[in-house]
């Protein structure tokens, strides 16, 4: 367990997680941040993507995140995301018709708030990346 460390999940309604972990890709809004033990502090702003983390035991889990913050220091990482879903939580159905309509909306680009859509398409997008991650269909 020396090469582990504390990986928090929360959302405002729910800590989704509480792990120790061996390493973990978080999506920040400039990209991702790969993090093992030991890790140079840093807080950060977090982006719309598929937090992926790695048990001791080596099992690889997924976590769909979108908004908020994480937080790094050399053995406790803490994300504080506006949303968040595991894996088995995605209804992959809906997300997919929730891309179709954002890319959609996009097309119509002079009559919606683009930022919007583009927004709604990342987490949607996210939601089918992470739920692909596990063999969901």
């Amino acid at each position: 367990m020396s090469n582990a460390f504390t990986l928090e999940v929360a959302t405002p309604d729910r800590l989704m997680l509480h792990e120790h972990v061996l390493e973990a890709q978080i999506p920040a809004a400039q990209g991702y941040i790969g993090v093992l033990k030991g890790h140079a502090p840093l807080l950060g702003e977090l982006g719309i993507g598929d937090l992926k983390y790695k048990k001791i035991d080596g099992t690889v889990h997924d976590v769909m995140v979108a908004g908020g913050y994480v937080e790094i220091n050399q053995d406790h990482v803490r994300v504080l995301a506006t949303r968040a879903e595991n894996a088995s939580e995605i209804d992959v159905e809906r997300a997919a018709k929730a891309l179709h309509r954002a890319s959609e909306r996009l097309r119509l680009a002079e009559t919606i708030d683009v930022a919007r859509a583009l927004n709604a398409m990342k987490r949607a997008q996210a939601r089918l990346d992470t739920a692909k991650a596990v063999g969901k269909p």
